[in-house]
């Protein structure tokens, strides 16, 4: 290892940033952002700040004369970035003075090298390669940054105001460990990380005994609602993945997909609780007691569902069981069907002066579509997404038909989107039971409105049907 990683107590001192043009610019936003007082020798005499908020301009000082006479007492460290000749010769005023300094894409006459850096507030992460490939080192924080929360700078700074008072209350160390890696492994580290800064703070003030919390054997569970998405397993949210990884057991629905099941950890238990169209199921309260039990036994549950939990996913049902049982819980969005139809297919569901309104509606039965307000839904700027239409589809059509939408109205099929078997249909209410008839089985989406004419899909068949056209014309 040639190069020790450090952190520059930025506090201590101004930083000299010496060069121009935009590798200038970088350095000075890289070294704002960390909080860093910068007196700037632009060698070009550009000293514009754009790009640069206010509270951070305010701590760049535009210096006027020779860097290479420039008083550096004060200073903790030099940066030259675009400089030329000055660089150089800056880094042997530096070496000379002791100071560290980092001469841009020049390790000789560098005596510290800047990191990829992932930045999550009190979190930093810092990559680096011996300057030998800053785009491996790139490659590698991006990686990190996948596999980090995003708040993950919060739960370090949640930790650091108590830590203090927790153990003036806990005198053995491995105790001390115990206790922190349960708050940041349970319930109420997950409360952080979900943003819920308040009621996690609550949960820490309620344990009355930290030493037997540390000491209990069994740990305290939490289930999270997963949204597994349409199917495609790269549509699932980073947060998505780091559940599925953290998963001792997963309550999962028929509709998730093999591919986004292969990404639950493989030591994690997986027990199938949905069910088919048409199907038996285990019921919904025999899937609340599933999680509520699970949770007690201390485990970390996931209940994934496809699509998303909040949208005619029954999660609204589980989250008020949970609640009452009084289990931790949280929420993780998914990106529903109704959405990946729509980007897969390039219908866009809202289209300046046409569609300005959406409504999502499921009618999987025709007692379903029968119970619908369809005289809400003839707004011709309106587009309808309906989900599990495939067996209501005559419904539909007639219900929308009788409320006076218009029969020429464009519609999609989409079934199984995001997926590699992924089919649309394309044609108008009239013809919806034909153009759902043309569906294999599986999920399906029905999207209504004149947004449909935009599909690609659309367009290529309008063009298949002026293709004899064309023909023709050309003889």
């Amino acid at each position: 290892m040639r190069y020790l990683p450090v952190f520059l107590d930025l506090n201590a001192g101004p930083v000299v940033l010496v060069g121009a043009g935009e590798l200038a610019r970088a350095k000075l936003r890289v070294l704002s952002g960390a909080g860093a007082r910068i007196r700037f020798y632009a060698t070009d005499g550009n000293g514009e700040l754009s790009g640069i908020d206010a509270g951070a301009a305010a701590r760049i000082e535009l210096a006027q004369g020779d860097p290479l006479l420039a008083d550096l007492s004060s200073v903790v460290a030099i940066v030259c970035a675009g400089a030329g000749d000055i660089g150089v010769a800056m880094a042997a005023r530096a070496k000379a003075a002791g100071l560290p300094v980092n001469v841009m894409d020049d390790l000789k006459h560098s005596t510290f090298i800047f990191p990829a850096i992932v930045d999550r507030g009190d979190v930093v992460v810092a990559v680096g390669t011996g300057g030998a490939s800053p785009v491996v080192a790139r490659r590698v924080r991006e990686r990190i940054e996948a596999l980090l929360p995003a708040r993950i700078g919060d739960l370090a700074e949640f930790i650091g105001r108590f830590r203090k008072s927790i153990h003036g209350r806990i005198d053995e160390f491995p105790l001390r460990r115990r206790f922190w890696e349960r708050i940041v492994d349970g319930p109420i580290g997950a409360l952080v990380l979900a943003g819920r800064k308040e009621e996690a703070e609550e949960a820490l003030k309620e344990i009355v005994d930290p030493v037997g919390f540390a000491r209990a054997e069994k740990p305290e569970g939490h289930v999270t609602l997963v949204g597994a998405g349409p199917g495609d397993p790269d549509l699932l949210t980073i947060k998505a993945l780091r559940a599925l990884q953290d998963a001792d057991i997963v309550f999962y629905d028929e509709l998730v997909s093999p591919e986004v099941l292969d990404r639950i950890r493989r030591d994690a238990a997986r027990v199938p609780v949905g069910r088919r169209v048409g199907k038996p199921g285990i019921g919904q309260e025999a899937i609340n007691r599933l999680m509520i039990e699970a949770a007690r036994a201390g485990q970390r549950a996931v209940r994934l569902k496809g699509g998303d939990p909040f949208i005619f996913g029954r999660g609204g049902e589980e989250i008020e069981a949970l609640r009452a049982a009084g289990v931790s819980c949280s929420v993780v969005p998914g990106i529903t069907a109704g959405l990946a139809a729509a980007a897969q297919f390039e219908v866009p569901l809202t289209f300046r002066h046409e569609a300005l309104r959406i409504t999502f509606l499921t009618a999987h039965k025709a007692r379903d579509a029968d119970a619908v307000d369809w005289s809400t839904l003839t707004d011709t700027r309106m587009t309808v997404v309906v989900y599990m239409g495939m067996t209501a589809a005559p419904s539909v059509r007639a219900g929308l038909l009788g409320a006076g939408r218009s029969p020429d109205t464009p519609v999609g099929v989409f079934a199984r989107v995001s997926r590699p078997d992924a089919h649309a249909v394309i044609g108008t209410l009239r013809e919806l039971p034909e153009l759902v008839a043309q569906i294999e089985a599986g999920p399906a989406i029905l999207i209504i409105g004149d947004v449909v004419a935009h599909a690609a899909a659309f367009r290529r068949q309008d063009l298949n049907h002026m293709i004899p056209e064309l023909l023709e014309a050309a003889e």
